[in-house]
């Protein structure tokens, strides 16, 4: 019987290909090649004339998903596994609980040694008791500040550590693309699920719904590591319609993720005071004054000293001839290019009482020799790129800070002792290091140092001058520019060699 089945399915095979031949041969031969049967009685691919060509692939799919059960079978038992771990976790921690509040009460509690930690949570949060979170930490001199990294949604910039790091660069190491993506995330569900305790209010979209923010809302955040204590990570997000930014403080203790506060921010009428000491430079103050205009910023007031330049006297000068009580600072330079982005991050950065805001500049090369291969370099704004040859974050100058005046006031500005170039700004970060404010360092993708001719004065004390011939060394160009002027006529020796063995050769 089942051979009589065998030669009926071989006949109606035979033509069915019949008709496909009466049809097209053409097209006969492009699905005999190319194409699966589309008749259910046909046979799939496989060796032509065999009638085991069918059960092979049935036999193919049947392993396919005998995998993907397997798989989904070992993904349940993971879940499993991880629901009873989170759930025997929080059990732990309420047994903590329970015992510290039994503890408060004055009923003491005796364990054993094989039991877990006295008090998992209270460690926890001494650790962000401990870390700079909350409030500022007394430093002895900047060298004892540990600089936040800032990042966006596709790049990360960090501080120069070394001649082979970049200052931007994607978060291409997985650990370190994962970590951010789980702070990110972390972030949204603080923000979209807000406790009673979150300093923000419940918002409805245009259309009356909820509103929710994602990941494309983020728009800038910072972090830093202190080995002893942990990881805090600042973010903030906005909805483009949306004047207000959401500010959410993370803190990971080298444990979970713990969050530290929600909070809602409104920057629209925050006003910010840019102060520009100046000397002579008529050139650059033009440069500076287009931008100014270009970020539709019109009004400005000008002071005029009839004494030797000192810039700490003049910031002083210029923060004290505001007479409208409170407002926020910009210390700025006129070799210092801005943008409005940056002013919105130096409004989120600084609060009066509580935190100073120094973003390191980043710094460009000498654009003759960044641009040598060029008859005359780009304009200003085309050069305003991280790259490694094109500038350097300016990790050693903290000249350019936002604080607001009541801050600046209470500390008492700068010192008027320091002459001429430089110190005056590193005592006043010295002052906020030495206080209670949370000092605010990290690189700031829309702050510049555009590159000008240094003139080091001989009337500098020794200590002065050798500050500006390091600064006038640095600006100059990157490493590997520098190495190809100090090589130069080694390499043109090399190249005359070249062209006259060249020129021998064709010779001979």
């Amino acid at each position: 019987m089942p051979r009589r089945g065998l030669i009926l399915q071989t006949r109606i095979h035979w033509l069915l290909l019949g008709l496909a031949l009466l049809c097209s041969l053409i097209l006969f031969l492009y699905l005999l090649e190319c194409a699966p049967q589309t008749d259910g009685n046909a046979s799939l691919p496989g060796i032509v004339g065999e009638n085991y060509g069918k059960e092979y692939y049935q036999a193919l799919l049947q392993e396919q998903e005998e995998h993907y059960q397997t798989r989904a079978t070992s993904l349940k038992r993971q879940i499993a596994q991880l629901k009873q771990e989170l759930q025997e976790m929080s059990e732990k921690m309420r047994s903590l609980q329970e015992r510290k509040n039994v503890g408060a009460n004055g009923i003491g509690y005796q364990g054993n040694k094989e039991q877990a930690p006295s008090d998992l949570l209270e460690f926890l949060h001494s650790q962000i008791d401990k870390a700079e979170v909350s409030i500022g930490a007394k430093l002895p001199s900047e060298y004892g500040v540990i600089p936040f990294e800032s990042f966006t949604l596709m790049k990360v910039f960090q501080l120069e550590m070394g001649l082979t790091r970049h200052p931007e660069e994607k978060p291409v190491r997985k650990d370190k693309r994962d970590e951010l993506v789980e702070v990110i995330e972390a972030g949204l569900e603080v923000i979209n699920n807000p406790d009673e305790d979150d300093e923000q209010e419940d918002e409805d979209g245009p259309l009356g719904e909820k509103l929710v923010f994602n990941e494309n809302d983020f728009i800038e955040g910072y972090y830093r590591t202190e080995r002893d204590k942990g990881t805090l990570y600042e973010l903030f997000f906005k909805k483009a319609d949306l004047t207000e930014y959401r500010h959410v403080t993370l803190f990971r203790p080298f444990g979970p993720l713990m969050k530290v506060k929600s909070e809602m921010i409104d920057i629209t009428r925050s006003i910010i005071n840019i102060i520009v000491p100046l000397a002579e430079r008529t050139e650059a103050f033009a440069q500076f004054m287009q931008n100014f205009s270009e970020s539709n910023f019109h009004n400005y007031t000008l002071v005029s000293l009839n004494e030797e330049f000192n810039r700490g006297r003049g910031l002083n000068v210029g923060a004290r001839a505001w007479d409208k009580g409170e407002v926020l600072m910009f210390f700025c330079d006129v070799d210092i290019y801005f943008s409005a982005e940056f002013l919105n991050s130096c409004r989120l950065n600084a609060e009066p009482g509580k935190k100073v805001f120094y973003p390191v500049v980043f710094s460009l090369y000498n654009p003759a020799i960044v641009y040598a291969n060029l008859d005359v370099p780009p304009p200003v704004e085309q050069q305003l790129v991280h790259k490694k040859d094109s500038g350097f974050w300016r990790d050693f100058g903290f000249g350019m800070t936002c604080q607001y005046r009541s801050d600046f006031l209470t500390i008492g500005g700068f010192d008027m002792e320091v002459k001429g170039w430089g110190g005056e700004d590193v005592h006043l970060y010295r002052k906020y290091l030495h206080g209670d404010l949370i000092v605010i360092r990290t690189p700031v993708p829309g702050l510049f140092h555009l590159w000008h001719e240094k003139r080091c004065a001989d009337e500098l004390t020794p200590e002065q001058y050798r500050m500006c011939i390091q600064s006038k060394a640095m600006n100059e160009a990157s490493h590997s520019h520098l190495g190809m002027l100090v090589f130069r006529e080694e390499i043109e020796t090399h190249l005359h060699k070249q062209a006259y063995r060249t020129n021998s050769e064709s010779v001979g």
